[in-house]
């Protein structure tokens, strides 16, 4: 392609690879393959991107694997579809796989694959030669084991092996595919159910420690970037009116464990010294003062936290209405966004559909996105309570 379509392509795959920048001269926290922090089922998109403490469903291995103790069916099986910038460009788009099975009633291992493709780009130097067709594209494959502790709490550890394969050969032929491996500590508390003055109801709480690992770097000589490493916390409670009507409310924080960008010589600016002494920090080290290295202090990583409401109605398990909202600091990334969705049960097939639609001044890459999830029910039935 010629020098302009080059840069369109770049332009496209920066966009992709970093959150947007709400103003310049902030210290917004960046990181390697952001496809991870991507909610990739309508379900928990239809809440706001909330599901560390919410029920066990077929896509849990993302936000918490905790919950595959609690499954009520001994298997389940989930697929996705998550098209992204579709208003610019229609073959990109976030695929999510999932599968679990329960050993017994107090333990269940799962696995999942979810692949971001960039879909197809031409390279040529002149129109006239032929063109040269890359495919750029990242990959997770997770796998995870959940115990239950006691009747009401379990926790899981998982290992996920990631793979980031932006290479444009023609671009940097220095530049290759980046790969390494993370894990995830989770747990989830399912409380019992319980009688109120007019209505039932259960209290749930999840944690999830995500992407716990290694630095990944694209070149044998460049720097190492930092993985989304995670901590997510949640708590929610369920109204049981009756045997048809349920609703079920989830709050969720979310901070990542990266340290923040700052001007460590004083200079007044973040330039490549900066850069070079942020690089230096360890992965391990990093998890650590991230929780309190904001050089404005306690307001600041404040600020570094997202935080999101969500809301589920059953109507006798068959059908469910969905909503939400996300939001994030104007300093730190400026998502802001609410969210609808359903779903459609009918014997043990699930589909079901949610919605975005930002409220902030910086454009949302899944803004007016329709996702899809379909998910499968299968084998014997569990009872928790």
């Amino acid at each position: 392609m010629n020098s302009i379509m080059k840069k369109i392509s770049l332009l496209l795959l920066l966009a992709i690879s970093v959150k947007s920048m709400a103003q310049d001269g902030e210290r917004v926290i960046t990181t390697a393959v952001p496809f991870l922090t991507i909610a990739s089922d309508a379900r928990a998109s239809g809440m706001g991107d909330v599901g560390v403490a919410t029920s066990t469903d077929a896509f849990s291995q993302q936000w918490n694997p905790a919950k595959f103790a609690f499954a009520e069916r001994k298997m389940g099986v989930g697929i996705s579809y998550t098209p992204y910038l579709e208003s610019i460009i229609t073959d990109i788009a976030l695929l999510n796989g999932s599968f679990y099975n329960k050993i017994n009633d107090r333990s269940a291992f799962a696995v999942s694959i979810r692949y971001f493709t960039l879909g197809e780009i031409e390279l040529r130097n002149t129109f006239q030669e032929n063109g040269t067709t890359v495919k750029p594209n990242e990959l997770a494959i997770d796998g995870s084991y959940s115990l239950k502790l006691s009747e009401t709490f379990a926790m899981a550890v998982g290992g996920r092996f990631i793979n980031s394969n932006l290479e444009i050969p023609q671009l940097d032929n220095a530049v290759q595919a980046g790969s390494t491996f993370a894990v995830d500590v989770a747990g989830y508390y399912r409380g019992p159910e319980k009688a109120y003055d007019s209505f039932d109801g259960r209290w749930r709480a999840g944690f999830n420690i995500s992407n716990l690992g290694g630095k990944i770097k694209y070149d044998d000589g460049g720097q190492e970037n930092f993985l989304p490493t995670n901590l997510g916390l949640g708590g929610g409670f369920d109204f049981i009116f009756d045997f048809d009507n349920e609703l079920s409310l989830t709050a969720e924080i979310n901070k990542l464990l990266v340290p923040t960008p700052q001007d460590f010589d004083g200079d007044g600016d973040l330039d490549a010294d900066d850069n070079q002494e942020y690089q230096s920090i360890g992965f391990f080290e990093g998890v650590f003062t991230s929780l309190g290295d904001a050089p404005d202090g306690f307001g600041e990583e404040l600020k570094e936290m997202t935080w999101a409401l969500g809301a589920e109605y059953k109507y006798r398990d068959q059908f469910m209405l969905r909503g939400g909202y996300f939001n994030e600091s104007e300093e730190k990334g400026f998502r802001k966004f609410f969210s609808l969705g359903a779903g459609f049960r009918y014997n043990n097939v699930q589909i079901d559909l949610s919605y975005l639609f930002s409220t902030a001044q910086v454009r949302n890459p899944l803004e007016n996105t329709l996702r899809f999830s379909l998910s499968f029910a299968l084998g014997e039935e569990f009872y928790n309570d």
